[in-house]
Protein backbone atom coordinates (compact mmCIF):
# COMPACT_ATOMS: atom_id res chain seq x y z
CA UNK A 1 0.00 0.00 0.00
CA UNK A 2 1.57 3.41 -0.82
CA UNK A 3 1.31 6.17 1.19
CA UNK A 4 -0.71 9.00 -0.18
CA UNK A 5 1.33 12.67 -1.07
CA UNK A 6 1.43 14.85 1.64
CA UNK A 7 -0.82 17.81 1.02
CA UNK A 8 0.73 21.11 0.43
CA UNK A 9 0.96 23.28 3.26
CA UNK A 10 -1.00 26.08 2.54
CA UNK A 11 0.16 29.34 1.45
CA UNK A 12 1.37 31.96 4.51
CA UNK A 13 -0.76 34.87 4.80
CA UNK A 14 1.57 38.41 4.56
CA UNK A 15 1.66 40.33 7.59
CA UNK A 16 0.45 43.64 6.79
CA UNK A 17 2.73 46.26 7.15
CA UNK A 18 3.33 48.46 10.01
CA UNK A 19 2.05 52.18 9.59
CA UNK A 20 4.84 54.45 8.29
CA UNK A 21 6.28 56.76 10.95
CA UNK A 22 7.08 60.05 10.60
CA UNK A 23 10.84 60.42 10.39
CA UNK A 24 11.14 62.90 13.26
CA UNK A 25 8.88 64.82 15.52
CA UNK A 26 6.08 64.03 17.75
CA UNK A 27 2.65 62.82 16.20
CA UNK A 28 0.21 65.71 15.04
CA UNK A 29 -2.02 66.74 17.67
CA UNK A 30 -5.55 66.70 17.05
CA UNK A 31 -7.85 69.71 17.24
CA UNK A 32 -9.55 70.49 20.80
CA UNK A 33 -12.74 71.45 18.95
CA UNK A 34 -14.67 70.95 22.54
CA UNK A 35 -12.37 74.03 23.71
CA UNK A 36 -12.32 76.00 20.75
CA UNK A 37 -16.84 75.98 20.43
CA UNK A 38 -16.36 76.67 24.05
CA UNK A 39 -14.62 79.87 23.32
CA UNK A 40 -17.01 80.83 20.58
CA UNK A 41 -20.29 80.33 22.65
CA UNK A 42 -18.15 82.63 25.30
CA UNK A 43 -17.49 85.42 22.71
CA UNK A 44 -21.45 85.22 21.79
CA UNK A 45 -22.11 85.14 25.33
CA UNK A 46 -19.77 88.48 25.90
CA UNK A 47 -20.61 89.81 22.20
CA UNK A 48 -24.33 88.86 21.45
CA UNK A 49 -24.44 91.28 18.55
CA UNK A 50 -22.04 89.40 16.82
CA UNK A 51 -23.81 85.90 17.18
CA UNK A 52 -25.22 85.72 13.30
CA UNK A 53 -21.52 86.39 12.42
CA UNK A 54 -19.56 83.72 15.14
CA UNK A 55 -21.88 81.19 14.04
CA UNK A 56 -21.69 81.93 10.51
CA UNK A 57 -17.81 80.77 10.44
CA UNK A 58 -17.11 77.17 9.71
CA UNK A 59 -13.95 75.42 11.32
CA UNK A 60 -11.12 74.25 9.40
CA UNK A 61 -8.24 72.44 11.29
CA UNK A 62 -4.83 73.22 9.53
CA UNK A 63 -0.97 72.47 11.64
CA UNK A 64 0.52 75.04 8.94
CA UNK A 65 -1.93 78.12 10.04
CA UNK A 66 0.34 80.20 12.61
CA UNK A 67 -2.91 80.28 14.97
CA UNK A 68 -5.99 81.43 13.44
CA UNK A 69 -7.13 82.84 10.01
CA UNK A 70 -10.48 84.00 8.18
CA UNK A 71 -10.42 83.49 4.32
CA UNK A 72 -13.02 85.69 2.43
CA UNK A 73 -15.73 82.63 2.06
CA UNK A 74 -16.02 82.74 6.18
CA UNK A 75 -13.90 79.68 6.73
CA UNK A 76 -11.67 79.79 9.66
CA UNK A 77 -8.48 77.88 9.91
CA UNK A 78 -7.23 76.72 13.27
CA UNK A 79 -4.02 75.36 14.31
CA UNK A 80 -4.28 72.61 16.89
CA UNK A 81 -1.32 73.46 18.67
CA UNK A 82 -2.77 77.31 19.44
CA UNK A 83 -5.89 75.91 20.57
CA UNK A 84 -4.20 73.16 23.05
CA UNK A 85 -1.77 76.18 24.59
CA UNK A 86 -4.12 79.26 24.45
CA UNK A 87 -6.77 79.69 27.59
CA UNK A 88 -10.93 80.21 26.31
CA UNK A 89 -11.19 83.08 27.47
CA UNK A 90 -8.21 84.24 25.07
CA UNK A 91 -9.68 82.45 22.27
CA UNK A 92 -12.76 84.21 22.42
CA UNK A 93 -10.94 86.82 21.72
CA UNK A 94 -9.34 85.74 18.73
CA UNK A 95 -12.28 84.58 17.61
CA UNK A 96 -13.98 88.07 17.48
CA UNK A 97 -10.76 89.69 16.40
CA UNK A 98 -10.99 87.40 13.42
CA UNK A 99 -14.93 87.92 12.33
CA UNK A 100 -14.33 90.85 12.60
CA UNK A 101 -12.26 91.37 9.40
CA UNK A 102 -15.08 90.06 7.35
CA UNK A 103 -17.86 92.03 8.80
CA UNK A 104 -15.42 94.80 8.28
CA UNK A 105 -14.98 93.49 4.67
CA UNK A 106 -11.20 93.86 4.88
CA UNK A 107 -10.11 91.73 2.33
CA UNK A 108 -12.61 93.90 -0.25
CA UNK A 109 -11.08 96.92 0.59
CA UNK A 110 -7.73 95.61 1.18
CA UNK A 111 -7.79 94.26 -2.83
CA UNK A 112 -8.80 97.57 -3.34
CA UNK A 113 -5.97 99.46 -1.23
CA UNK A 114 -3.43 97.05 -3.43
CA UNK A 115 -5.07 97.50 -6.83
CA UNK A 116 -4.72 101.51 -6.40
CA UNK A 117 -1.15 101.25 -5.05
CA UNK A 118 0.21 98.59 -6.95
CA UNK A 119 1.48 97.13 -3.48
CA UNK A 120 0.72 93.26 -3.31
CA UNK A 121 3.89 91.73 -1.95
CA UNK A 122 3.86 89.75 1.22
CA UNK A 123 5.64 92.96 3.09
CA UNK A 124 2.30 95.03 1.51
CA UNK A 125 0.57 92.15 2.65
CA UNK A 126 1.88 92.27 6.29
CA UNK A 127 1.37 96.25 6.36
CA UNK A 128 -2.46 95.85 5.25
CA UNK A 129 -2.69 93.25 8.23
CA UNK A 130 -1.50 95.27 11.06
CA UNK A 131 -3.40 98.21 9.75
CA UNK A 132 -6.66 96.05 9.74
CA UNK A 133 -5.99 94.84 13.30
CA UNK A 134 -5.16 98.81 14.15
CA UNK A 135 -8.77 99.37 12.83
CA UNK A 136 -10.37 96.63 15.38
CA UNK A 137 -8.36 96.25 17.95
CA UNK A 138 -8.59 99.70 19.48
CA UNK A 139 -11.97 98.94 21.15
CA UNK A 140 -13.48 94.97 20.77
CA UNK A 141 -11.39 93.94 23.65
CA UNK A 142 -12.41 94.49 27.87
CA UNK A 143 -15.75 93.34 29.29
CA UNK A 144 -15.27 90.09 29.08
CA UNK A 145 -12.63 89.81 26.80
CA UNK A 146 -9.02 89.94 28.20
CA UNK A 147 -6.51 91.95 25.58
CA UNK A 148 -3.74 89.33 24.20
CA UNK A 149 -0.07 89.93 25.33
CA UNK A 150 0.55 90.16 21.56
CA UNK A 151 -2.46 92.38 20.36
CA UNK A 152 -0.75 94.97 18.04
CA UNK A 153 -2.33 98.57 18.65
CA UNK A 154 -2.35 101.73 17.25
CA UNK A 155 -0.44 103.34 20.47
CA UNK A 156 2.84 100.87 18.90
CA UNK A 157 3.38 104.06 16.58
CA UNK A 158 2.52 106.31 18.54
CA UNK A 159 -1.12 106.48 16.35
CA UNK A 160 -4.54 107.44 17.53
CA UNK A 161 -7.81 104.93 18.15
CA UNK A 162 -10.42 105.21 15.75
CA UNK A 163 -9.11 105.70 12.29
CA UNK A 164 -9.86 102.88 9.11
CA UNK A 165 -7.22 100.59 7.97
CA UNK A 166 -6.71 102.82 4.64
CA UNK A 167 -5.59 105.73 7.01
CA UNK A 168 -3.45 104.00 9.06
CA UNK A 169 -2.01 102.48 5.66
CA UNK A 170 -1.52 106.37 4.50
CA UNK A 171 -0.52 108.00 7.41
CA UNK A 172 2.72 105.50 8.84
CA UNK A 173 4.33 103.33 7.03
CA UNK A 174 4.01 100.61 9.53
CA UNK A 175 7.82 99.71 8.24
CA UNK A 176 8.74 99.86 12.05
CA UNK A 177 6.74 97.12 12.87
CA UNK A 178 6.92 94.09 10.20
CA UNK A 179 10.41 92.47 11.62
CA UNK A 180 8.81 92.14 14.89
CA UNK A 181 5.48 90.75 13.66
CA UNK A 182 6.17 89.01 10.54
CA UNK A 183 4.46 85.73 12.17
CA UNK A 184 0.89 88.00 12.04
CA UNK A 185 -0.87 86.02 9.75
CA UNK A 186 -4.69 86.25 10.08
CA UNK A 187 -5.34 85.05 6.15
CA UNK A 188 -7.00 86.55 3.12
CA UNK A 189 -9.92 87.70 5.21
CA UNK A 190 -7.83 90.54 6.68
CA UNK A 191 -6.22 91.79 3.43
CA UNK A 192 -7.41 90.00 0.56
CA UNK A 193 -3.80 88.06 -0.72
CA UNK A 194 -4.80 84.16 -0.87
CA UNK A 195 -2.48 82.01 1.32
CA UNK A 196 -1.40 78.44 0.21
CA UNK A 197 -3.86 76.96 2.90
CA UNK A 198 -6.98 78.34 1.72
CA UNK A 199 -9.85 76.01 -0.07
CA UNK A 200 -10.56 78.76 -2.50
CA UNK A 201 -13.62 80.03 -3.96
CA UNK A 202 -14.23 76.03 -4.82
CA UNK A 203 -13.94 75.03 -1.57
CA UNK A 204 -16.15 73.37 0.54
CA UNK A 205 -18.38 74.90 3.14
CA UNK A 206 -18.08 78.30 1.72
CA UNK A 207 -20.46 81.12 2.10
CA UNK A 208 -22.08 83.06 -1.06
CA UNK A 209 -22.24 86.94 -1.57
CA UNK A 210 -25.66 86.69 -0.62
CA UNK A 211 -24.88 84.43 2.60
CA UNK A 212 -22.22 86.95 3.68
CA UNK A 213 -24.29 90.29 2.70
CA UNK A 214 -27.19 88.82 4.62
CA UNK A 215 -24.82 87.95 7.81
CA UNK A 216 -23.45 91.41 7.75
CA UNK A 217 -26.60 92.92 7.99
CA UNK A 218 -28.13 90.57 10.39
CA UNK A 219 -24.80 91.99 12.75
CA UNK A 220 -25.29 95.61 11.80
CA UNK A 221 -29.45 95.75 12.08
CA UNK A 222 -29.06 93.89 15.64
CA UNK A 223 -26.50 96.60 16.53
CA UNK A 224 -28.74 99.50 15.34
CA UNK A 225 -31.32 97.52 17.39
CA UNK A 226 -29.33 98.38 20.80
CA UNK A 227 -26.65 100.67 20.10
CA UNK A 228 -25.97 100.96 23.89
CA UNK A 229 -24.32 97.61 24.10
CA UNK A 230 -21.31 98.10 21.24
CA UNK A 231 -18.13 100.14 20.95
CA UNK A 232 -18.74 103.30 19.35
CA UNK A 233 -16.30 101.97 16.44
CA UNK A 234 -18.92 98.90 16.08
CA UNK A 235 -21.97 101.51 16.21
CA UNK A 236 -20.09 103.70 12.98
CA UNK A 237 -19.63 100.59 10.96
CA UNK A 238 -23.35 99.85 11.40
CA UNK A 239 -24.35 102.89 9.94
CA UNK A 240 -22.18 103.00 7.44
CA UNK A 241 -21.76 99.39 6.93
CA UNK A 242 -24.10 98.90 3.37
CA UNK A 243 -23.31 102.88 1.82
CA UNK A 244 -21.55 104.58 -0.40
CA UNK A 245 -19.27 103.86 -2.41
CA UNK A 246 -20.99 100.38 -3.15
CA UNK A 247 -23.62 100.53 -6.46
CA UNK A 248 -27.47 101.21 -5.50
CA UNK A 249 -28.40 98.53 -7.40
CA UNK A 250 -25.94 95.89 -5.28
CA UNK A 251 -27.33 97.44 -2.28
CA UNK A 252 -31.51 97.14 -3.17
CA UNK A 253 -30.41 93.38 -3.67
CA UNK A 254 -28.84 92.60 -0.59
CA UNK A 255 -31.15 94.77 1.40
CA UNK A 256 -34.13 92.70 0.09
CA UNK A 257 -31.96 89.54 0.55
CA UNK A 258 -31.15 89.99 3.76
CA UNK A 259 -35.10 90.79 4.92
CA UNK A 260 -35.87 87.60 3.09
CA UNK A 261 -33.42 85.45 4.75
CA UNK A 262 -33.85 86.69 8.24
CA UNK A 263 -35.35 84.32 10.81
CA UNK A 264 -38.39 83.02 10.54
CA UNK A 265 -38.99 84.53 7.22
CA UNK A 266 -40.03 81.60 4.96
CA UNK A 267 -40.15 79.35 7.33
CA UNK A 268 -43.15 76.47 7.55
CA UNK A 269 -43.58 73.02 8.31
CA UNK A 270 -43.73 70.32 5.49
CA UNK A 271 -44.16 66.45 5.38
CA UNK A 272 -42.22 66.30 2.00
CA UNK A 273 -39.00 65.40 4.04
CA UNK A 274 -40.37 64.08 7.53
CA UNK A 275 -38.40 65.12 10.50
CA UNK A 276 -35.89 63.45 12.63
CA UNK A 277 -37.67 63.50 15.57
CA UNK A 278 -39.88 61.17 13.87
CA UNK A 279 -38.49 57.97 15.09
CA UNK A 280 -39.00 59.16 18.73
CA UNK A 281 -42.70 58.73 17.97
CA UNK A 282 -43.65 55.41 16.43
CA UNK A 283 -46.64 55.46 13.55
CA UNK A 284 -46.60 59.33 14.14
CA UNK A 285 -44.97 61.10 10.69
CA UNK A 286 -43.89 64.84 12.00
CA UNK A 287 -43.06 67.42 9.40
CA UNK A 288 -39.91 69.12 8.96
CA UNK A 289 -39.21 72.94 9.42
CA UNK A 290 -38.24 73.84 5.88
CA UNK A 291 -36.77 77.60 4.75
CA UNK A 292 -39.29 78.22 1.08
CA UNK A 293 -38.26 80.74 -0.97
CA UNK A 294 -40.02 83.78 0.55
CA UNK A 295 -42.94 86.20 -1.29
CA UNK A 296 -42.58 89.45 -1.58
CA UNK A 297 -44.83 92.37 -2.56
CA UNK A 298 -43.28 95.28 -4.57
CA UNK A 299 -45.04 98.49 -4.13
CA UNK A 300 -44.58 101.15 -6.84
CA UNK A 301 -45.35 104.52 -6.58
CA UNK A 302 -47.18 105.55 -9.64
CA UNK A 303 -48.45 109.29 -8.63
CA UNK A 304 -47.77 112.30 -11.08
CA UNK A 305 -44.02 113.58 -9.00
CA UNK A 306 -43.09 110.03 -10.08
CA UNK A 307 -41.32 110.40 -13.95
CA UNK A 308 -41.55 107.92 -16.73
CA UNK A 309 -38.04 107.16 -16.79
CA UNK A 310 -38.54 106.41 -12.66
CA UNK A 311 -41.39 104.10 -13.25
CA UNK A 312 -38.89 102.41 -16.13
CA UNK A 313 -36.33 102.42 -13.69
CA UNK A 314 -38.61 100.65 -11.02
CA UNK A 315 -39.75 97.62 -13.75
CA UNK A 316 -35.91 97.25 -13.92
CA UNK A 317 -35.75 96.82 -10.22
CA UNK A 318 -38.78 94.11 -10.13
CA UNK A 319 -36.85 91.96 -12.39
CA UNK A 320 -33.91 92.72 -10.05
CA UNK A 321 -35.69 91.59 -7.25
CA UNK A 322 -37.11 88.57 -8.79
CA UNK A 323 -33.44 87.52 -8.92
CA UNK A 324 -32.39 88.13 -5.59
CA UNK A 325 -34.65 85.77 -4.04
CA UNK A 326 -33.65 83.07 -6.63
CA UNK A 327 -35.62 83.73 -9.88
CA UNK A 328 -39.21 82.33 -8.50
CA UNK A 329 -41.09 84.97 -10.16
CA UNK A 330 -44.16 83.30 -9.15
CA UNK A 331 -43.46 84.41 -5.80
CA UNK A 332 -43.13 88.14 -6.56
CA UNK A 333 -46.64 90.60 -7.02
CA UNK A 334 -46.82 94.32 -7.62
CA UNK A 335 -48.89 96.61 -6.58
CA UNK A 336 -49.38 100.13 -8.46
CA UNK A 337 -50.46 102.95 -6.08
CA UNK A 338 -50.85 106.64 -6.18
CA UNK A 339 -53.20 107.81 -3.87
CA UNK A 340 -55.66 104.22 -4.26
CA UNK A 341 -53.75 100.97 -4.39
CA UNK A 342 -54.52 98.59 -7.61
CA UNK A 343 -54.40 95.01 -7.54
CA UNK A 344 -51.75 92.65 -6.68
CA UNK A 345 -50.44 91.44 -10.13
CA UNK A 346 -48.47 88.51 -10.28
CA UNK A 347 -45.19 88.52 -11.97
CA UNK A 348 -44.70 87.17 -15.05
CA UNK A 349 -42.44 89.49 -16.59
CA UNK A 350 -41.13 92.80 -15.57
CA UNK A 351 -41.53 94.24 -19.17
CA UNK A 352 -44.91 93.19 -19.25
CA UNK A 353 -46.43 94.97 -16.22
CA UNK A 354 -48.83 97.61 -16.47
CA UNK A 355 -48.50 100.82 -13.72
CA UNK A 356 -51.58 102.64 -13.28
CA UNK A 357 -51.84 105.85 -11.81
CA UNK A 358 -50.98 109.58 -12.14
CA UNK A 359 -52.57 111.47 -9.31
CA UNK A 360 -51.53 111.94 -5.74
CA UNK A 361 -49.67 109.72 -3.44
CA UNK A 362 -50.27 107.61 -0.56
CA UNK A 363 -48.50 105.11 -0.07
CA UNK A 364 -50.54 103.53 3.14
CA UNK A 365 -52.96 102.11 0.67
CA UNK A 366 -50.27 100.14 -0.95
CA UNK A 367 -49.02 98.98 2.07
CA UNK A 368 -52.84 97.80 3.63
CA UNK A 369 -53.64 96.25 0.01
CA UNK A 370 -49.81 94.33 0.70
CA UNK A 371 -50.85 93.05 3.38
CA UNK A 372 -54.35 91.80 2.96
CA UNK A 373 -52.79 89.49 -0.40
CA UNK A 374 -53.57 85.88 0.41
CA UNK A 375 -50.38 84.54 1.06
CA UNK A 376 -49.44 87.53 3.30
CA UNK A 377 -46.11 88.43 2.02
CA UNK A 378 -42.69 88.09 3.81
CA UNK A 379 -41.71 91.16 2.54
CA UNK A 380 -42.94 94.74 1.03
CA UNK A 381 -40.81 96.76 -0.64
CA UNK A 382 -41.24 100.23 -1.50
CA UNK A 383 -40.26 102.23 -4.75
CA UNK A 384 -41.09 105.54 -4.13
CA UNK A 385 -39.77 109.28 -4.30
CA UNK A 386 -40.93 109.54 -0.74
CA UNK A 387 -43.49 112.38 -1.52
CA UNK A 388 -46.06 110.23 0.79
CA UNK A 389 -47.47 109.75 3.71
CA UNK A 390 -46.14 106.44 5.56
CA UNK A 391 -47.84 103.93 8.38
CA UNK A 392 -48.30 104.85 11.38
CA UNK A 393 -47.18 101.30 12.23
CA UNK A 394 -44.67 98.65 11.05
CA UNK A 395 -46.11 95.97 9.40
CA UNK A 396 -45.67 92.59 10.40
CA UNK A 397 -42.90 91.76 7.75
CA UNK A 398 -39.61 92.83 7.04
CA UNK A 399 -39.80 96.29 4.73
CA UNK A 400 -37.44 98.07 2.11
CA UNK A 401 -38.03 101.28 1.07
CA UNK A 402 -36.10 101.72 -2.65
CA UNK A 403 -35.79 106.00 -3.02
CA UNK A 404 -35.72 108.38 -6.23
CA UNK A 405 -33.11 111.27 -5.95
CA UNK A 406 -34.76 114.30 -5.48
CA UNK A 407 -33.31 117.66 -6.45
CA UNK A 408 -33.23 119.86 -2.88
CA UNK A 409 -36.29 122.05 -3.45
CA UNK A 410 -39.98 121.84 -1.85
CA UNK A 411 -42.00 119.06 -3.05
CA UNK A 412 -44.76 121.51 -3.21
CA UNK A 413 -44.83 124.92 -4.88
CA UNK A 414 -48.07 126.11 -3.08
CA UNK A 415 -46.41 125.71 0.38
CA UNK A 416 -42.69 126.29 0.44
CA UNK A 417 -42.08 125.18 3.51
CA UNK A 418 -43.59 122.22 2.97
CA UNK A 419 -41.08 118.88 3.39
CA UNK A 420 -41.93 114.96 2.95
CA UNK A 421 -41.96 112.54 6.41
CA UNK A 422 -38.70 110.49 5.93
CA UNK A 423 -38.88 106.78 5.43
CA UNK A 424 -39.85 105.51 9.06
CA UNK A 425 -37.05 104.23 11.33
CA UNK A 426 -38.56 100.23 10.88
CA UNK A 427 -38.08 100.18 7.03
CA UNK A 428 -34.26 99.77 5.46
CA UNK A 429 -33.62 102.63 3.18
CA UNK A 430 -31.72 102.70 -0.20
CA UNK A 431 -31.56 105.77 -2.74
CA UNK A 432 -32.03 104.96 -6.23
CA UNK A 433 -29.76 106.49 -8.56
Amino acid sequence: MTRPAPRPAPPRRARPAAPARPPHGPPALPLDLEKLLAARLHAVKVRPYLASALFALHVVADRSVPTMAVDAHWRCYVSPGFVARTPVEDLAGVWVHEVSHLLRDHHGRGERYARERGEDGPGDRLRRNIAADFEINDDIYGDGLPRPAGAVLPSMLGLPDGMLMEEYLRTSSLSRLTSDLAWLDCGSGADGRARPWELGPEGAHGLSRRQRDAVRFRVAEGIKGRPGDAPAGWRRWADEAFHAPQPWRQLLGTAVRSAATGPGTGEDHSHRRPSRRSAAVPGVLLPSLRRRPPRVCVVIDTSGSVSDAELGAALLEVAAIARAVGGRRDLVSVISCDAAAGVAAPLCRAEHLELVGGGGTDLRAGFARALRSRPRPDVIVALTDGQTPWPAEPPPCRTVVGLFPRPARPADEEDPDYTPDAPPPWARVVMIG
